[in-house]
């Protein structure tokens, strides 16, 4: 059980190989949908949701950006590291539909990413 639960953390977090060649993780996420929007909540402790492009490009969620150490950390002694660094790209179907106006916030330390749907009016 714990060979097949670090085989599923290492998926969660494989490096992917996008057109540019650059190397690549992928944060895991949750995607729930609700009458007005979907939201994608994405693991990213310590990057600021201002620092992450985001898009929605032909019915997909697009967001990248980079995970690094805190100036101040960045001379420590490392004994264990198994958050990911470096530069993160993510790619996710959206359910079909319009979408309009993207936000992106930070909640409990997880990126939340809004996308409303067109046609959805809140009362």
């Amino acid at each position: 059980m714990l060979t097949r639960a670090e085989r599923l953390h290492r998926e969660f977090f494989r490096p992917v190989q996008p057109a540019a060649r650059l190397l690549t993780w992928e944060p895991p996420v949750d995607v729930l949908e609700t009458q007005h929007e979907v939201l994608v909540i994405v693991a990213l402790p310590g990057v600021s949701a201002e620092s992450i492009e985001v898009a929605t490009d032909a019915g997909e969620l697009v967001f990248a950006g980079i995970r690094t150490l805190p100036a101040e950390l960045q001379t420590a002694v490392i004994h264990r590291m198994e958050l990911p660094q470096g530069r993160f790209e993510r790619r996710i179907r959206l359910p079909p539909g319009q979408y309009g106006v993207v936000r992106r916030s930070i909640v409990d330390g997880c990126l939340l990413i809004s996308v409303q749907k067109e046609g959805a009016f809140h009362g």
